[in-house]
């Protein structure tokens, strides 16, 4: 498991969050790390909701609903009605808990973190929103829309607009994307993939407002679209070891998963790489529990765990959420 403490610089109230962490574990292997998170746009990219804001693999466990991104002073309030500044021991436990127990089933033994799994899906904790700097925001975000708006990948001539903007050309912009893992290019320079878009047909497809059909390079992705986008989409996908249909319709923000067994297989291959090459393949739907430990036990080089509905939902929106904010 992976715990990440995030604060503003000097904040007063990063020691007392990792002394709590420390106390919640109790021993138990975890690597925890704390961040300091200098602006706002750092901030939203990093999912901080005021400091110290602790994420386990990624995710905020105590994020009050409507929670935005924010480098100000964040409080916890305990059981009793205080306020301090850092969850208390006890609900980092239920927390923590939650996180590596609980509703989720080890698919490959206990042996296999979610941290592990997560590091490629989300740049091994430093997310998937694209720097302000250089352009690179403003391109990424172009070819998100593109591929949203059109269900294709922008040639790079209809980038040149948006990265002369910074006094670049879409070449070199996506060439940094390309080396920063926020997309994959092909030998010609062409996008191959934008996570959570793919170029080319995978095991996923999501069909976006009754509109636009688009691919996903994962389940996770697929999950991650309407996160993105804020639209309703219709996720059509197969189980790998049965072949069985898996599909999830949101609607005004609520999934339907059907059949209601299914579960999401997060996994990534040791060695890291991209996302493309390390995990994409080993993210995917099953219809059921049995059916994601059977791909396990095929597959023993790809370690991970299988994650109910409303997890993989929870990973989904935190990766790509954030990704088309300004």
């Amino acid at each position: 498991m992976r715990i990440t403490v995030l604060t503003v610089p000097g904040c007063p109230n990063a020691p007392l969050a990792l002394e709590r962490v420390a106390a919640a574990l109790a021993g138990r292997a975890a690597r925890v790390e704390l961040v300091e998170v200098h602006d706002q746009a750092q901030a939203a990219g990093r999912g901080m909701t005021g400091s110290p804001t602790i994420l386990l693999d990624g995710v905020d466990p105590f994020a009050p609903d409507g929670a935005v991104p924010s480098v100000s002073c964040r409080l916890y309030r305990e059981a009793g009605g205080a306020v301090a500044g850092a969850p208390s021991v006890a609900a980092l436990r239920e927390a923590l808990g939650g996180a590596t127990g609980g509703q989720e089933t080890a698919a490959a033994g206990d042996c296999c973190p979610t941290d592990e799994a997560l590091d490629a899906v989300g740049r091994g904790g430093r997310g998937r929103r694209a720097p302000a700097e250089r352009g690179l925001r403003a391109v990424h975000q172009a070819v998100l829309r593109h591929f949203a708006d059109t269900g294709t990948a922008p040639w790079c001539e209809e980038l040149e607009p948006v990265a002369a903007g910074a006094g670049r050309t879409a070449g070199q912009v996506l060439a940094e994307l390309a080396a920063e893992d926020f997309l994959t290019l092909d030998e010609s320079g062409r996008i191959r993939a934008a996570y959570p878009f793919s170029a080319a047909p995978t095991r996923h497809r999501v069909r976006i407002a009754d509109d636009v059909e688009v691919w996903s390079m994962c389940a996770i992705d697929a999950l991650g679209i309407p996160a993105m986008l804020g639209r309703d989409v219709v996720i059509s996908s197969t189980d790998p070891v049965t072949g069985e249909a898996v599909t999830v319709a949101t609607r005004d923000g609520a999934a339907t998963w059907e059949p209601k067994s299914a579960v999401v297989f997060v996994g990534q291959r040791p060695g890291g790489g991209s996302a493309a090459t390390a995990c994409c393949d080993a993210l995917n739907f099953f219809t059921s529990d049995a059916s994601a430990r059977a791909w396990a036990a095929e597959h023993p080089d790809i370690p991970g765990r299988a994650v109910p509905p409303a997890r993989a939902e929870q990973i989904a929106a935190q990766t790509f959420g954030p990704l088309l904010a300004p």
